[in-house]
């Protein structure tokens, strides 16, 4: 009888470690596993350049969403860019949105410029004025070679 309890409790343990391990990591992986508290909208860009999956999109430097899946259209080659934006946060349909980095080095976003249009972007919607990344290494080798 002893046994048997102490075989329960010992299953009790590893079930409550093992609820843990799945709470924190969803947590900190910010996985967000039933709730639908966001949109998406796409974005086509000449190119995006160290931008990653996952990456921020920000209105004003405030978090409003994230980069959820960036693919290359095989017809134009642009970089068509889905974003997951904030319900709530609604984005004009003359909005602009740009490749930027933070600080000289850091990593890459995407900074949405609002619009004055009283239209807005619906789910599935498309921004279609971007601004792609700019390449800090083309520049400097066009800035070089071009002044000797």
């Amino acid at each position: 009888m002893k046994r048997f309890n102490l075989e329960i409790v010992v299953g009790l343990f590893m079930l409550l470690g093992f609820a843990s391990v799945v709470y924190l990591s969803v947590k900190l992986g910010d996985v967000s596993l039933f709730d639908n508290d966001h949109y998406r909208v796409k974005a086509r860009f000449g190119s995006v350049s160290g931008l990653k999956l996952g990456a921020s999109v920000q209105i004003g430097g405030v978090d409003i969403g994230k980069v959820a899946t960036i693919s290359l259209d095989p017809k134009s080659y642009d970089a068509v860019v889905t974003l997951d934006i904030k319900n709530g946060i609604e984005l004009q349909d003359d909005c602009i949105a740009s490749v930027r980095t933070s600080g000289i080095i850091g990593d890459r976003y995407i900074s949405i410029l609002p619009g004055g249009s009283p239209m807005v972007i619906e789910e599935g919607g498309e921004i279609f004025e971007t601004e792609s990344a700019i390449n800090l290494e083309e520049l400097l080798s066009k800035y070089i070679f071009e002044n000797n």
